[in-house]
Order: C-alpha cells, then structure tokens, then sequence
C-alpha cells in the first residue's frame, strides 16, 4: 500500500526542482565553453549526496546569498539526468545509450551515489554485453578507475578468463592496456592457435607504434628495437613450442630479432631437434574439437558440402570414386560451445554474428540423436530469413544411419531471429526455449526431408558451431 504513493513524492518532489521560488545553492557544471548553472536546494542535496554534502558543510553562505558549487570535471547535459534521480529517484536507462549511461556512472561515483552506481553497472551488464564487448578497451579502463565499479571490473576479468577470444575480435583490441593483453595471451581458455594468438600480439605491438608499417620486410633496426621493447613483455607468454616449423618459419623468423636472442637460439635448436614427420606418425591427430561428432562425421559433413552424396554409400567402388573426386577435407574450427559459451539466442549472436560457412551439431538431450545443419551465409542478428541454395540439414542415430535433407526452398534456408538459436527452414530445424532450447523441433517444410522421425518438441544437451575452412591435400 505504501508503494501507492511513491509516484506522488516523486512527482512532487520534481515540481519541486522546477520551481524556482525556493532555491538556495546554484551549481556551476562543465567547462568552459560548455557550463550551465542550475538551482537547487541545499537540504535535498544534502540528504542525496555525501561529496555535495562536503562541500556544503564548507561553502554555506550566511549573507543570503545563494551557496555556490562547481563541478567542473561532469558534463552539463550529464548532470541534468543526475539531478533528476536526485530529487525524483527515477531514472529511465532504456531512453540512453550506453556511452551516455557510462558517462552518468562517471559523475555518480564522483558524487558518491552509490545506490545509483550498482544499479547502473547491474544495467551494463544485463543488457549491454554486445557494446561492452566491442567497447572493453573503455570498460576496462573505467571499472579501474577506482574502487566503485566492483562489477564492472568482476565482469571484466570473468571475459578475460572464460571468453578471451571476444576480446581478441573486438574492434578495440589494440587499445587494452597491457596488462590485459598479458592476461589474455596466458589463458588456457583461447579458443585459437598459437600462430593466432603471436598475430594477434603483433598486431596490438605495432598499434602501439604507429609509425611501423604491417611489413616487417620494411623495418629497420630501430623499427625492430621499438616493437621488441613494446613486446617485452607479452613475448615470454607466448608458446612458441606448439607452433608447427611451417608456421614457427612463416610467421615467427621475419619477427626473429622482436625476440631476446637467448630465447630465439633455444627455439631454432628446439624445432631442428623434433622430427615432426615421425611425431604425426606415431600420433594420429583429431581433426576437430568436439564433444559431439568425430573424425568420420567430419569427413561425411565435407562430402556433403562438395554435393557428393549422390552415390549408393554401399557401393565401395564409387566411395573410392568419390574420394579420389574430392582431394580436400574442411578443417571445422570451433567458433562457440554450448552450455560453455552460454545457451540464448544473444549468447549465440555474440560469437557467430555474421559468421558465414559454419556447421552447427547438436545432442538431443535424453538420445543419441545429433542434429545439424550447414549455413554457408552469414547469420544475422535481425528477425529475417537468410537465402541459400546450398544449405542443409541433418541427422545420426549412429555413424551408419544417417539422414540428409537438402534446401528445397531457398527463400526460407536459414532462420535469423532473436529469438531463436542456429535455426534452419520455416521450422525444419528450430532452436527455441529458456532452458538449455527445451521448446526445440524439426517439421519438413523448407527442406527435402524430415529429420526426426518425430516433430514433437525437443531440449538441447550440448551444441556447437564450427567455421569451416578448405584445406588441400
């Protein structure tokens, strides 16, 4: 019942602001050529905020004058909104973007509003994950600031540790500070190669040294002096060892003298004394990261791209045909892992977001079904049907039994929605539901075939998403 009237006393207590009867302290906000003066008054200020109620105790006028306050360091149009939540205790976030609320994060904490910083960081972090990960240079440095933004700086260092290759593809990667980027190459979470990783450092080493060029074929020794100090640091992180010698010679030796001679010396002598020919021998390797499919889905799902599957699978003569026609096999790169990476549509949006040429697999929970489909254009994180002739979908009960169902109406191949994970057909393969996709179904419609012997409804156990990549043979 006592809730009832909040609206009232907030209203009043706006009308409150707008009158300009009753005002005591004038505030000086901005600088120059950006300052506005606002009235206010003194006994609200004082109960609101503890840095204006310091300043207050010391600048109270007993003449009649008004008491006079400057805030120089807070943008006028900032100010405002706060002045607001002040007398109000309302602020709408949903009506400002996400530099304006980082901005108005930066003048609470200076006025020591601190039901209003935890709330605004609660905000960023429930509902801007996309921007803060495009953006983290900025959130990073904000949330060090001081020790206000606990959140923001405990969301920060979970990114760092738990999805480090977001940070790698943000547009902002070459402004985190250094002691991120160390952060981020010692992760054993990285999702990407060594060679990946030593490019990725390079390429943040000569951000910070404008003047070098991407060719180091150009550099000249002190070129080379100044990428090795700006390096120094990060150069012991990274694992130079796991490198193959084609890609320790391609990428590593035209940055040879970036790396302290010492360490340079013990890495040739290392790589000269390993016969990678006899190791790949004596231990075959998996093809693809997976908890879902193996070397032979792999092997089948790229015969599937290169459209041979118009051959009796029985027939092992046309099989030897049909390998000896297809002298490639895709490499599947793991782009997202589900539950891992998360399991809601804007989870999924935040990695594969214009990621084209994927495959994605998916466990039906409580089976031994894997359900999947290949998309060879870019999903789209916008309610919109994706247009293809050339994806499909598919399905094993064991490696044997399969079911493959091509694109029979392209205007409907693949499905972008909010909504939605990787999702096929006007309702041919759909990843929907709260919980781990527990309102998932397949019914034929946009496809050949059906899938699933049922079109009851379904919940995910595990799913991901790999980028495909043509390697020749």
């Amino acid at each position: 019942m006592t809730d009832k009237f909040l609206p009232k006393l907030s209203q009043n207590l706006l009308e409150i602001l707008d009158d300009e009867e009753y005002h005591d302290t004038k505030i000086e906000v901005g600088n120059d050529p950006n300052v506005k003066i606002f009235r206010a008054h003194m006994v609200i200020l004082n109960y609101r905020s503890p840095y204006l109620r310091r300043i207050l105790s010391t600048n109270k006028s007993n003449d009649g004058t008004l008491t006079r306050i400057e805030l120089p360091n807070i943008l006028p149009e900032i100010f405002q909104i706060i002045l607001r939540y002040i007398y109000g205790g309302i602020l709408s976030l949903e009506d400002y973007d996400a530099t304006d609320i980082i901005k108005i994060l930066i003048a609470a904490s200076e006025l020591s509003l601190q039901e209003l910083i935890l709330h605004l960081q609660s905000f960023l972090i429930k509902h801007k994950v996309n921007w803060m990960m495009q953006n983290f240079s900025l959130i990073y440095q904000t949330s060090f600031r001081n020790n206000s933004f606990l959140e923001l700086q405990k969301f920060c260092m979970e990114l760092i540790s738990k999805k480090p290759e977001r940070i790698f593809k943000s547009p902002e990667f070459t402004s985190i500070p250094e002691k991120s980027l160390i952060s981020l190459i010692q992760n054993n979470n990285i999702r990407m190669s060594v060679a990946q990783v030593w490019e990725h450092v390079l390429k943040w080493g000569i951000a910070q040294n404008p003047e070098l060029s991407s060719d180091p074929s150009n550099y000249s020794k002190d070129d080379f002096i100044a990428l090795r100090k700006t390096l120094q640091h990060c150069i012991p992180f990274i694992r130079f060892r796991n490198l193959t010698p084609k890609e320790f010679s391609s990428k590593v030796l035209p940055y040879k003298k970036v790396i302290p001679k010492e360490s340079y010396k013990n890495l040739i002598k290392y790589f000269l004394d390993h016969d990678y020919n006899q190791i790949n021998k004596s231990e075959p390797s998996k093809s693809i990261d997976s908890t879902i499919i193996s070397d032979q889905h792999v092997e089948l799902i790229s015969k599937w791209i290169d459209k041979l599957d118009d051959v009796n699978a029985s027939d092992t003569e046309t099989l030897a045909s049909m390998t000896s026609k297809s002298n490639s096999l895709y490499e599947f790169k793991l782009l997202f892992r589900g539950p891992r990476d998360g399991l809601t549509p804007d989870e999924f949006y935040e990695i594969c977001d214009n990621q084209s040429f994927t495959v994605t697999v998916i466990k039906v929970k409580n089976s031994n079904e894997i359900l999947g489909g290949y998309n060879p254009i870019s999903w789209y994180n916008n309610p919109t049907y994706g247009i293809t002739n050339d994806s499909f979908i598919f399905s094993f009960k064991d490696k044997n039994d399969y079911i493959l169902s091509r694109v029979k109406d392209p205007k409907f191949a693949i499905v972008n929605s909010t909504f939605y994970g990787p999702s096929f057909g006007n309702g041919d393969l759909i990843l929907r539901g709260n919980n781990f996709y527990n309102n998932s179904y397949c019914s034929k419609h946009s496809y050949e075939r059906a899938i699933r012997e049922t079109e009851g409804i379904f919940s995910v156990k595990e799913y991901e998403v790999f980028q495909i990549v043509k390697n020749s043979f």
